[in-house]
Formats: C-alpha cells, structure tokens, sequence
C-alpha cells in the first residue's frame, strides 16, 4: 500500500545514518544496482540526491562494455546515429532536469528530423508515406526547400494539415484529445514530494494516477471509445505504433496512448546521445561502476544479499535492485522469487547507407520516395518503417530501418538499388504488449529485493524508467527507515528542490 507523508525529520536522519553504517564500516556495497542504463542511474543519482547523500556506497554492475542500457549510438558512414531509445517528450520533466543539471545539451527535433530519428512525427510537416505493400495510401506533400521563406513553409504545413483533415477528419482533434488526456494523468507523478505517496507496488501507481484501466483493454478498444474512426486507427495510429513499438493497435492502451505521444511536436534529444544522462548521473551519485560484469545469481543470507556474477566475482549488500528488464535474464535466485511471465518485443533496427529502389515501391523515381515510410498491419510487408537519417547527396543518403525480425541480405538487396554499408543491430526493446498486463512485484521477496523494470508492463520510454526509479529510491529509503519516509527527509532535512519545469 501506499507509504504516508510522516514522521520527525531527525528520527528520519537518524535511521537512515544508522541503517547504512551497519554495512559500510565493513567496506560492503550497500545498495547494488543491476544495471547501467536510465533506470539504474536514475536510481543512483535519486538515492544520492533524496538521502542527502547518506547513501554513499552505491555499487553499478553492468553486463555490457559501456552504460546506457537501450540508450546507445552507433556509427555509419563516419556519422553518430541513434540507435536505440531516441526522443524525448516535451514533458518528460526529469529527462529534461537531467539534462540540465549535467550540462548536456537538448537538440530540439523538427517533425521532420524526428521522423528520421524513428521516433514517430507530426505528419503535417513532414513527408510521411503510408505503405500497405502495394502502394501508398496516403502522403503528405513532400518538404519545401530550405531556402524556402517563413511564410511558404507555413502555407506548405498549412496544406499538409488540410490534407490529413480531408483524410481523417475529426478523429485527429478525438485522438489529440485522447493523448492529451493521458499525458495530463501522467504529470501528476511529478507534483512535489509531499503531496506524492511512496508506491509499493505499480500497479497502486497507475490506480493513483488513474492511468490503470487503460492497462486493461487494447488500444483500439480505448480509441474506439474515444470515437476515432476506423480508418485512422487502421492507417495512421498503426503506423505510429509500428514504429514507437514495434506493434499493432491490438497492444495495451496506455502503451498505446504513450507511442502516440511520441508523434507530438516539441520532441528533443541529447547532443552526442541520450546514453550520456546515464553516464552523468552514475558519476553524479559517485556510485562505483562495474561493466562487463553479468549477475548469474543472487542469494539472501544472513541479512545480506550475495550476488555472483559470471565471473565469479561476489558482492554483498544490503539493498539490491534489478534495473533491467529479467524477461531474457538468467539469474537464479535464491529463495526463488515469482513474476509474471512476460515476452519482449524485439526491434531490428538497420541502419543502410545506399539509396532506396523506387522500382520496389512501384514508382519511377527515388526522389518520390517519401523521407518517412510508415507501414499498415499487413503480412507482406517486412518491415515497420525506413526514414531518411541523412542525406549526403541526391544518390547517397543514410537510412534506419525498423522491422520485427532480421533484414537479410536479400531483401535489402530488394529494397535498396545501392547499398554502400549496413549496420544491423537487434533490440530486446520493450515488453510485449497484451491487454490486460500483469506487473511483477516492486518489492521481489518482501526485504529489500526490488525491481525497478516492473512498471515498463505499463510503458517502456526513458522517462517511465526515471518516474519509476525515483519511486523506487522513495521506497527503498521509506522501508529502511521504517517510521518516516524518505518523502520527510527530503522535504524537511534536505530542503533544496529541484524544480521540474518544461522549458527546453
């Protein structure tokens, strides 16, 4: 149940110093954290942050070679691309906080830049080409010139809205309304501390913010309720979900509702990559940091936690968390734990330097081709989009592909005329979708066993991750305390606030 705002702020910094000099006297790892992507630096850098920096021996294990997790950049063509979680949301408050207060910079994305992002986009203002195999549906015009003036390019936007509205009418402003409507609920995990509960569970944190019947039923269901038309759900909506998941309409709503948001204007990202909030706020909570080093088992004996990893290295401590996801994990446990059982949707992303076969699309000429290619939910299609990343001359761009399995070399053959150099990589990126979820336990042995990964059965983006691990950081410190929340301590003892806001 929910945890109340109460307690003595000394009694608060007394519990919490003594609960950790039971272990750090000793020169144990207090709190261990599986994994170094968003969610295990978002916990570090809050446990740090929210203590007032009584948690101090904070230790990092990550399988990989680098941090990040699903935040990750890779190489083409001499050119950084995102290839992993790309955009962020206007409103993804702790995103944006993290952002500034490690001295990266936000890349404000047009419609356009974040549909070759793969990210989704506003298609009012960028050339989206709805594909279902045969020919395309629907398109919006193709981009004016840059040389164009302020004005042009406003009438050009301006006829591109017109074109959708022809199309899809009304169910635009019901689907705006319907993302809206969402994305309202979920700022309300961002009122201040005193006036936010501490979560013991996620599915208490989706009842409090009224986001849970969504989590229920699918996406076309809640649309459908919303009085969107069928044509829009069949045609637009899937090619957003198709892309921002890597699923159909028959996902869970409020996954849905989500991958929609990502199709909003105002979307950002991290100059040089977003995987640098990870790396900053790990060196931020002065955690210590161990990569290439995979948990194979974790063991609860005499009050500690033993963690072995497939090194054979050990860790003891008195607080462990799994900041990863455990659906493709192989960690034993002992006393063994339950969770649902769930699957993870795997994205191939390929990234191609070449240029794309009009021939394969039916038309005479690549330059018809639009710069954003969103796919219907039909059997023949391989893949979910192709966006232009680049463009290095008419006849040489660089592109991503989305698809759900491998593109091999033979159907890249199909699809593309010239193909100078390809990059393929393969995402376990976010759970797959099936109204209604089941949510693993924040707390996985009723001690001090937690994981964060839980509420990514709700949603999977970066800023979910952080909302989680924040409320994971609360918990952790409400529970070792026992009498008064960590909500007390922060608010009474550590008086300094970070004001989320939504400038960028």
């Amino acid at each position: 149940m929910a945890r109340p705002v109460l307690g003595s702020a000394l009694l608060v910094l007394f519990s919490i110093s003594a609960a950790f000099s039971l272990v750090s006297g000793d020169g144990w790892p207090r709190v261990c954290i599986i994994g170094a992507g968003i969610a295990g630096s978002s916990l570090s850098h809050f446990l740090k942050d929210y203590s007032g920096g009584a948690v101090d021996d904070i230790v990092i294990l990550e399988r990989n070679g680098v941090v990040g997790g699903r935040m990750a950049t890779t190489t083409l063509a001499g050119d950084t691309f995102e290839a992993g979680a790309t955009i962020l949301h206007p409103k993804n408050l702790h995103a944006l906080n993290f952002t500034s207060f490690l001295g990266l910079k936000p890349s404000a994305k047009s419609a356009a830049a974040a549909a070759a992002s793969s990210n989704g986009s506003s298609a009012s203002s960028s050339w989206l080409g709805i594909w279902d195999g045969s020919r395309f549906v629907f398109q919006t015009l193709p981009p004016p010139p840059d040389s164009s003036s302020a004005l042009y390019k406003k009438i050009h936007s301006i006829l591109n809205s017109f074109l959708l509205f022809r199309r899809y009418g009304l169910s635009l402003l019901r689907m705006q309304s319907f993302v809206t409507r969402t994305v309202g609920k979920f700022m309300i995990y961002y009122k201040d501390l005193a006036s936010r509960p501490v979560f013991e569970s996620a599915e208490e944190m989706l009842r409090w913010a009224g986001l849970d019947g969504l989590t229920r039923r699918t996406l076309q269901e809640a649309l459908a309720e919303a009085g969107l038309s069928p044509l829009l759900i069949s045609e637009l909506v899937t090619v957003i979900t198709r892309i921002n998941y890597g699923q159909n309409v028959d996902m869970s709503g409020l996954a849905g509702a989500v991958g929609l948001a990502g199709s909003e204007s105002g979307l950002w990202s991290v100059q040089g990559g977003n995987w640098q909030m990870a790396s900053g706020l790990i060196k931020h909570s002065n955690a210590t940091l161990n990569l290439h080093e995979e948990i194979t088992s974790i063991s609860y004996k005499e009050g500690q936690y033993e963690l072995r990893s497939k090194r054979g290295n050990q860790y003891l401590c008195g607080v462990a968390v799994i900041a990863t996801p455990l659906d493709e994990l192989n960690i034993s446990f002992s006393p063994p734990i339950s969770v649902p059982s769930r699957s993870l949707q795997h994205t191939h992303t390929t990234f191609v330097r070449g240029l794309l076969n009009p021939g394969y699309f039916g038309l005479n000429s690549e330059s018809e081709i639009p710069n954003l290619v969103g796919t219907m939910e039909v059997p023949e299609v391989p893949f979910s989009s192709i966006a232009v990343q680049r463009k290095y001359g008419e006849k040489d761009k660089a592109y991503k592909v989305f698809s759900r399995s491998k593109m091999e070399d033979v159907l890249l053959d199909q699809i593309f005329g010239v193909r100078t150099e390809t990059v393929r990589i393969d995402w376990p990126a976010y759970p797959h979708y099936s109204a209604p979820e089941a949510f693993a336990p924040y707390i996985l042995d009723g001690l001090h066993l937690y994981y964060i990964n839980s509420f990514e059965s709700a949603a999977s983006t970066m800023e979910t991750s952080a909302v989680s691990a924040e409320n994971i950081a609360r918990l952790i410190l409400s529970r070792i305390s026992e009498d008064a929340p960590a909500t007390a301590c922060r608010e009474r003892i550590f008086p300094r606030e970070s004001h989320l806001h939504v400038d960028l």
